[in-house]
Parts: structure tokens; C-alpha cells; sequence
């Protein structure tokens, strides 16, 4: 086999070697070669192998023949980009001769069979296409299911009813962080499982690993618990709950695909629903208004009000129980308990805490915090020593903090994610940090207030330079504007970090929080934006020079966004169809390297 030499692939290729196929995430070196396309006849996985592994190429294999893919938005097929190529790209077809014979297997090599997927498991494979076929090697079957993925992209027809792979490949491919997720929010409105399940399909295909299942909130609680039945009557309905059969489901469909679940319970804040109905009075100020025209009462940061009693003994008894069932049914060693935006004056409704102030007027509400992570620890760790918990920042460096909060707890952080921000701050602490920066990475932002009554809209101009809370600013959205794929694509959250304090960065999630999503937008909010972070921490916003490649990303993106659908994610539309059919002719800068 002849190779061109091309590393970190990226939109510029030389004539010979030119193809049409642009996978996403790009991966971290790939080689194509100049010798002509494969004809891929029907591929056989050569040798026994785990079910997993064996049912991972049947579902790839079914996609591929299925789908016969052609890629819906491709490079220009020169070596460097020209001003505005508006010309048509290139038909599907090759020019090149096709070999009279295809290949007919796929030949896997893994190392360890027995690797779990937990966190830090390793994905890293490499792939080989020549003429003799197809050859994976790999450490574990999840990087073999990561090599699937790619090749089902690479896979396309040859416009005559066959399929091609374009030119023989190399590819050694590995991500950049172990941990690649979105966050679904099912406490704000409920999510069917089968959204759950293609939220999942979505992951899968651009790489990311961790499904962070933010499963209540203080307006419902939709997890039914053998434990405590009755906190199902604070779902929004009966048939909007997960029964045990439900979240297994979701996590056996994930583990099939190498997506893990990580269950979050939020606590001790955003904590009403489901609470309540086993002792009102584990639930303080659950009955008062939330936010009261004076912002200094407000007891929550939206409705409905609700936080565990941090000192009622019986809140921790609930907590224990709930917590061990949960544990039972999520089998992944993570597990995220919440500790965000805790409110002060919702305690000033809670007899058991403002008599534990008056007894010791010295105490604060950081001292609170810390009673809370002092007395519940013991029960998040008591599941055995392969558990490890993660928590928002909060907990750890907002105003009203604990003291001590263990470094072995991986920090979600989700404010202040420029300059010296908190990432800095949690990083250089020793905590390991998931970057959800709100400035960079919430999908929810920008899509305007929800809260009702609100008199900031009735505003009749947009004569006073963007000041007013309905047409300037945040728009009622307080992290707005809406997150492009480019913001979250351009994002350097390494910035001001010390080597140190980087190697904390364990990765990163795009959460989205469900004010304004159900089943029937929940889709097209994550897609394709959220792939935007796939590649992002998977291969890197940089290639070999250092160079950003957002110019070339965006072929990769829009080609993407097809893909998704056609694998039946709904994703929402990015630019004119136009653009997809004339690379870079919707660039802004006639400079296409203005990105550099």
C-alpha cells in the first residue's frame, strides 16, 4: 500500500489522497492512501468474541448497509483552501479504478476481554484498511466499539448500489479525556425513555461517554423506589415514571454502545418532590413563596422551594435508604449527589435549623454546609471503596461553602469558567474537575425566560442600547446567549492553567437543563451542538501546529447533522443546505485561515 502522509486529519488534502469522507470526531492521526477505493463486500467478523463485541458489529454492520451513506457535505478535494470554492463538490462516485475484488473481513485483536467500562477504561485503538481487509486492534472491546463507529462512517456507497471505502487508511486513534458527556435534566420535564435511547444513539456516534442523568429536581420526582413508593406521587403523572426496569434498560442500552450512566440525585438543594410525601418535615420551606418581589426573601432560584433539612436526624435516614437503592440499580462507580445553589433563607423556615443557629450563634452557614457533607459522606462512601462521588462546585467555593470538603470528590464546575474563574480555583485545590462552564457549554441558555408574569417583558422599544431585560442583555435567559456549536467547538478551557493544575481536567459535559425541553425538542437541542464538544475532547479544537481548526470542523459538523438524522437523531438544521453543497462558501472571512 502507497500512503500520503496526513496527521490529525483535517479538511486539507493533497490531490492524491483526496476523499470524501470527514468523520467526527476527527481522529488523532489518520494516513489515507493514494492507491484507489476498496470495494467493501459483506464484512465478516473474522473469530469468537464477546456478545457485546459480536452484537456491536451487527448494529454497525445493519447501519451501514442500510443507510448506503454518501456524505452530505465535503471538502474541496484540493490541497489548500481557495477563496469561496462555491463550485459543486465532487460526485460520490470515485474516478479512481475500483479493485476487481473487495474485502471480506474484519479482523479484531483485543488485549484485555475483561476490561469494565468504568471510568478511565481505555478506548484507544487503532485501524487498518488495506486490500487484504480490515484489521482493529485494540486494549479493550470499548475501544474496538470506538473503531466500529469510525468505520461506519468511512463506509460509504460508490453510487452504484455497492460500497467503497475511498482509499486504504491507517488510523491510531485515543481520547484526549476520559470523560466525555452531556447531562439530561428529567426532573423539569420528563423524558420517555426512547428519547433517552437516542440521546444515547447520538453519544455513541460522536464518541462521548458519560450520560449524566440528572434524574429529579424540586419539581418531580420520577424514579419509582421499592423503598418509598409514595414519592412517585410527586411524578408528573403515572406515566411519567421510571420504574427499576426503565433505568436498567437505559443503562444496559448504554453500556452496549460504551456510553456510561451516571446517576445524579440532587441534594441537599433542589429538593421537594418525591422528599415530602415520606416526611414533610425532612423538606424545609417547601410552603413558602420562591422568590418574593424582594430578592433578598427569595428561598429558591426558581420555582417550586424545597431543600433537605441539613439537621432534622430522619433526613439522613431517608438519604441512606434511598441512596443504597439507587446504587443497587446504577452500576457505574460514580455516582453525582447534587450539593448546588444551596439558599440560605429557605432555612429560616426550618425549626430544627434555627434552633441549631441559636444554640451556637457563632455558627454560619458555611458550618451548615459542612454538617451536611460531614454527616452524609459517611453514607455516599458506604457502598464500598469503589464508589467515588462527584458534586457541583458549590460545595466547595461558593459563599456558602463547607470547610473541608474531601479532594477525592470530582468537581462539576459550572460558573465563572474564564480567565482565573473557578476552574483555576478547584484545580489548583487538588480537586479533579468535569468542565460544564455555563458560559461556554449550558445548551439551555439563550432561549429566553420561562417564569410567568414577568413585567421586565412589557417593554415596548429597543432604543436603550441593549439594557433592558427583554431585547438586550440576557433576554430573560441568565446564561445567555444560546450556545453555537462555534462557542462550544472554540472553547480552551486549559487557559491560565498550570501543567498541575491541567492534569486535573478529568473532562468535560454539555448540560442540559429541561425548563424548556420535553420529548419534543430535547433532540434538537443537544444536536448536533453537542458534537461539537465530542470532537472537542476527544481529538482536540487544534491540529498538529496548534492551530485552531474551526474552519475545517465546519464540513465536518454539517456533514455530521446528516448523519445524525439519518441514523434517526433528531438534529436540528445549522445553515442553508446551500452551504453543506458549497464547502466554505458561507465562511464570513474571505481569510479562511482567520481562525489560526
Amino acid at each position: 500500500m502507497k500512503f500520503a502522509s496526513v496527521l490529525n486529519v483535517l479538511g486539507a488534502l493533497t490531490a492524491a489522497s483526496a476523499v470524501q469522507v470527514n468523520p467526527l470526531p476527527a481522529p488523532r492521526n489518520i494516513t489515507w492512501g493514494s492507491s484507489g477505493p476498496i470495494q467493501v463486500n459483506n464484512l465478516n467478523l473474522n473469530g469468537p468474541h464477546s456478545p457485546l463485541l459480536t452484537q456491536a458489529w451487527e448494529r454497525a454492520w445493519e447501519t451501514i448497509t442500510t443507510l448506503q451513506w454518501v456524505p452530505a457535505a465535503v471538502e474541496s478535494p484540493i490541497a489548500s483552501y481557495p477563496a469561496f470554492p462555491t463550485s459543486t463538490p465532487v460526485s460520490s462516485a470515485p474516478k479512481a479504478k475500483r479493485a476487481p475484488s473487495g474485502i471480506h473481513n474484519v479482523d479484531v485483536h483485543v488485549v484485555d476481554n475483561d476490561a469494565d467500562l468504568q471510568y478511565g477504561v481505555d478506548e484507544s485503538y487503532t485501524l487498518v484498511v488495506s486490500d487484504g481487509g480490515i484489521r482493529i486492534n485494540s486494549q479493550t472491546v470499548w475501544g474496538v466499539l470506538q473503531a466500529f463507529t469510525t468505520l461506519q462512517q468511512i463506509i460509504i456507497s460508490d453510487g452504484k448500489g455497492g460500497l467503497i471505502i475511498e482509499q486504504p487508511v491507517k488510523i491510531k486513534d485515543a481520547p484526549l479525556y476520559p470523560h466525555r458527556g452531556i447531562m439530561i435534566d428529567t426532573g423539569r420535564n420528563f423524558i420517555t425513555v426512547r428519547k433517552l435511547l437516542e440521546q444515547i444513539d447520538g453519544m455513541a456516534l460522536s464518541k462521548l461517554n458519560v450520560l449524566h442523568w440528572h434524574l429529579d429536581d424540586s419539581q418531580s420526582w420520577p424514579m419509582q423506589m421499592s423503598s418509598y413508593p409514595e414519592m412517585t406521587k410527586d411524578a408528573y403523572s403515572p406515566r411519567e415514571i421510571y420504574t427499576e426496569h426503565d433505568m436498567r434498560r437505559v443503562i444496559a442500552y448504554a453500556r452496549a454502545r460504551g456510553v456510561r450512566v451516571i446517576p445524579e440525585v440532587d441534594m441537599p438543594a433542589h429538593s421537594a418532590s418525591g422528599w415530602q410525601q415520606v416526611d414533610p418535615e425532612i423538606v424545609a420551606c417547601a410552603e413558602s413563596w420562591w422568590s418574593n418581589d424582594v430578592w433578598a426573601e427569595h428561598t429558591a432560584v426558581q420555582p417550586n422551594p424545597g431543600q433537605l433539612d441539613i439537621i432534622y436526624p430522619k433526613t439522613y435516614e431517608v438519604v441512606n435508604n434511598v441512596y443504597q437503592e439507587l446504587s443497587r440499580i446504577f452500576s457505574d462507580n460514580l455516582f453525582h449527589v447534587g450539593a448546588d445553589e444551596i439558599q440560605p433563607n429557605c432555612y429560616n423556615y426550618s425549626t430544627h435549623i434555627t434552633k441549631w443557629f441559636a444554640e451556637d450563634p457563632s455558627r454560619t452557614y458555611n458550618d451548615l454546609a459542612q454538617y451536611w457533607v460531614d454527616h452524609s459522606m459517611p453514607i455516599f462512601r458506604s457502598v464500598g471503596d469503589h464508589r467515588r462521588l462527584m458534586m457541583w462546585e458549590d460545595i466547595a467555593i461558593a459563599t456558602e461553602s463547607a470547610h473541608d470538603v474531601p479532594k477525592d470528590v470530582i468537581m462539576q464546575t459550572w460558573n465563572s469558567g474564564e480567565g482565573e474563574g473557578n476552574i483555576k480555583k478547584l484545580t489548583s485545590a487538588g480537586y479533579d474537575v468535569v468542565v460544564s462552564t455555563s458560559d461556554f457549554l449550558y445548551l439551555d441558555c439563550g432561549r429566553g425566560g420561562y417564569v410567568t408574569n414577568d413585567a421586565r417583558y412589557n417593554v415596548q422599544s429597543n432604543t436603550d442600547g441593549g439594557v433592558n431585560f427583554n431585547y438586550g442583555g440576557d433576554g430573560g435567559s441568565w446564561c445567555a446567549p444560546y450556545k453555537t456549536w462555534q462557542r462550544i467547538y472554540d472553547y480552551d478551557f486549559l487557559t491560565n492553567l498550570t501543567s498541575s493544575e491541567a492534569k486535573h481536567i478529568i473532562g468535560a459535559e454539555a448540560p442540559l437543563w429541561s425548563e424548556q425541553v420535553d420529548d419534543v425538542t430535547v433532540s434538537s437541542v443537544f444536536w448536533p451542538r453537542a458534537a461539537a464538544l465530542g470532537e472537542l475532547v476527544w481529538s482536540g479544537n487544534r491540529d498538529a501546529a496548534g492551530r485552531k481548526r474551526t474552519t475545517s470542523f465546519t464540513q465536518r459538523i454539517l456533514n455530521f447533522r446528516e448523519y445524525l438524522v439519518a441514523n434517526g437523531v433528531m438534529a436540528t438544521a445549522l445553515v442553508p443546505k446551500y452551504c453543506l453543497q458549497h464547502p466554505h462558501a458561507c465562511d464570513l472571512y474571505k481569510n479562511q485561515t482567520v481562525m489560526s
